[in-house]
């Protein structure tokens, strides 16, 4: 419903009765859906009071392995992507102790724009070593997922470990994502690794605050999640 612009935040909820007739289903189901989102902090109130939302988006949790194009999907928005370098270069000091090889050894960089609904989201620095780097070149990272293209070559990626932060717009940031520079941008950096433990990709991906948060929602009793959310996430039942 927030997806397509019918609710914002602060706004009541359909009562369970008309949920029931609008999805044709059971209460049992509609409760339980509204349980779901209370407890993703994404509606507040109880029994006896109507649900109002209190947050505008639905996050991919960070504890599954999504590639930002399949989590766009995955909250029913269109992704789309721009590359605006793709090159093998030696590693500096950075891509050495990101990518745990020699200084000097060949690694990929890839410089991509990245959509959301056709608008500029974020912006993406990847380095990937070598032997998968160079899968690259036979795929047009324009028309989708290099993660989905390079599983398909038999890349297995196995565990991430992500930092976030905020960052101040560079002089590239600036330039792609028509901002000024030194503009706050919140910052995600990934590290990939293959099921032996060995560092496939470091990813330093650069979002827009208006297109993109994190959120982590806490419970006493359960493992926290972290999520990315946008504005304008699906809030369907």
């Amino acid at each position: 419903m927030l997806g397509r612009g019918e609710l914002s935040v602060g706004d009541a909820l359909p009562s369970e009765a008309e949920f029931c007739d609008r999805w044709k289903a059971s209460r049992a189901p509609v409760r339980q859906a509204l349980a779901t989102l209370r407890s993703e902090g994404v509606i507040t109130g109880g029994p006896g009071k109507p649900p109002v939302v209190c947050a505008s988006s639905l996050g991919q949790p960070f504890d599954t392995l999504l590639s930002y194009s399949a989590w766009v999907h995955s909250i029913g928005r269109t992704p789309g992507q721009r590359t605006l370098e793709l090159a093998l270069r030696p590693a500096d000091e950075v891509a050495s102790a990101n990518l745990h090889v020699d200084a000097g050894a060949p690694v990929v960089h890839v410089l991509r724009l990245r959509y959301l609904d056709g608008e500029p989201a974020m912006l993406e620095r990847s380095m990937y070593v070598e032997r998968v780097g160079r899968l690259l070149f036979d795929f047009d990272c324009d028309s989708g997922s290099q993660w989905t293209y390079l599983q398909s070559r038999g890349v297995r990626f196995a565990t991430a470990s992500h930092v976030i932060d905020a960052v101040a717009a560079d002089p590239v940031d600036a330039r792609n994502l028509g901002i000024s520079e030194e503009a706050p941008l919140l910052r995600q950096r990934r590290t990939t690794r293959d099921p032996d433990g060995d560092v496939l990709e470091f990813h330093d991906d650069r979002y827009l605050p208006r297109a993109v948060s994190f959120t982590l929602n806490n419970t006493i009793d359960s493992r926290s999640a972290l999520a990315r959310a946008t504005p304008g996430s699906a809030l369907d039942l």
